[in-house]
């Protein structure tokens, strides 16, 4: 039986930075993966060029049962803390937006990067973890590659999106087997179907805001055959389930613009108005009727106007493509029953628990990789 100090169960993002601390601090650490390659949604994120942080990271762009969890390390593991990372490894980076950072030569910077700083650490890739058992000085784990013995243990599995990467649930069935509760989880930051729009208007993309509740997004949204994607898609599927609004003319009073045209140019078609802002084909969708704006009466004209500033998808109505398109999931391990300044469980000391596996889910933009960042770093100093 091989063992270890440490043994890292999940080579992603936040393993591989949990090992990394772990060997800096002369522990004996192994890491073992399902996959034979490491960092397999880290190559893919980004469309492979891997949005690593974001400099708006704070607790109101994280979503779960506790947000707020995700606190203490964040503001241990800053966005400048990993810009100063990519630059001692020479990684070149450029911003796609204020505040967002994507990798300049791609993905496979990063993965090189992590797999540096965790030299030292012994690497099992393609190799399961089938079981982990409690002992008197620690664990044991049960794996198809022989058997390991260790003091602490991290799990850092993922979650269960995107599951052509090799994922597992394991991360969820062992912290169930120690106590834990699992919200249960559902794909997010994807794409949606739903029956309101026609296939024809696949293709088209637009400026939105999407309120949900309180909260508005104000993002590209893209027409698909299926439904709807896009930024503000993604970003409004992994907050709380409710209805969402959409305005599809973001600061246009469309009302005022009608009213105007029929006053002014009353031979104009409706959808020639609207064309004016809008695509020409979504606009022929909202208002196919010919004939001149000037014979509508002002009440059609504020009902037209309020099917583009209020198009109101219900909850029931809004149904995610499934864990093949989903960047993350909601729900995972209760963070309830773990500590945010060690990462460690409060069921079972020595079991340390981070990344996607716990019931977290940043937004889009580089907030899931920083919490690996952040919450493997952590675990990392602890463990």
């Amino acid at each position: 039986m091989k063992k270890y100090d440490v043994i890292i169960i999940g080579a992603g993002a936040s393993g591989l930075v949990a090992g990394a601390v772990a060997v800096r601090r002369r522990q004996r650490v192994a890491i073992i993966d399902m996959g034979e390659n490491p960092a397999r949604k880290v190559r893919a994120s980004g469309g492979g060029r891997c949005n690593f942080t974001n400099q708006a990271v704070a607790p109101n762009r994280y979503f779960g049962k506790n947000p707020d969890f995700v606190r203490g390390a964040i503001a241990r593991v800053t966005p400048d803390d990993i810009l100063e990372w990519a630059q001692n490894h020479k990684i070149r980076y450029v911003q796609k937006n204020p505040g967002q950072y994507f990798c300049a030569n791609g993905a496979e910077d990063i993965v090189n990067a992590l797999m540096d700083d965790a030299r030292g650490a012994d690497c099992y890739f393609g190799v399961s973890a089938n079981d982990i058992i409690r002992t008197n000085g620690g664990f044991n784990i049960l794996t198809d590659g022989g058997d390991f013995m260790c003091r602490s243990v991290v799990i850092a599995t993922g979650g269960v999106s995107y599951p052509n990467f090799g994922v597992s649930d394991f991360g969820h069935k062992i912290a169930k087997k120690f106590g834990h509760k699992i919200v249960p989880v559902r794909p997010a930051l994807g794409p949606i179907r739903c029956n309101m729009f026609p296939p024809e208007l696949s293709g088209i993309s637009i400026d939105v805001v999407i309120t949900i509740g309180q909260e508005k997004i104000h993002d590209s949204m893209l027409f698909t055959h299926w439904g709807l994607g896009g930024p503000a898609i993604y970003r409004a599927t992994v907050r709380d389930q409710n209805d969402f609004h959409i305005n599809m003319a973001p600061g246009v009073d469309v009302y005022e613009i009608l009213r105007i045209a029929k006053r002014d140019a009353g031979r104009k078609s409706v959808a020639g108005v609207l064309s004016e802002f809008l695509p020409a084909r979504l606009a022929r969708w909202i208002c196919p009727k010919p004939g001149n704006i000037a014979d509508y009466k002002d009440s059609e004209l504020a009902r037209i106007a309020t099917q583009i500033t209020d198009v109101i998808l219900s909850r029931d109505d809004i149904r995610p493509m499934g864990m093949n398109t989903a960047e993350v999931v909601r729900g995972g391990v209760d963070v309830a029953d773990i500590s945010s300044k060690t990462m460690e469980s409060k069921l079972c000391p020595g079991l340390f628990l981070v990344g996607e596996v716990l019931d977290i889910a940043g937004d889009l933009g580089g907030f899931n990789l920083h919490w690996a960042w952040a919450s493997g770093r952590v675990a990392g100093e602890n463990v």
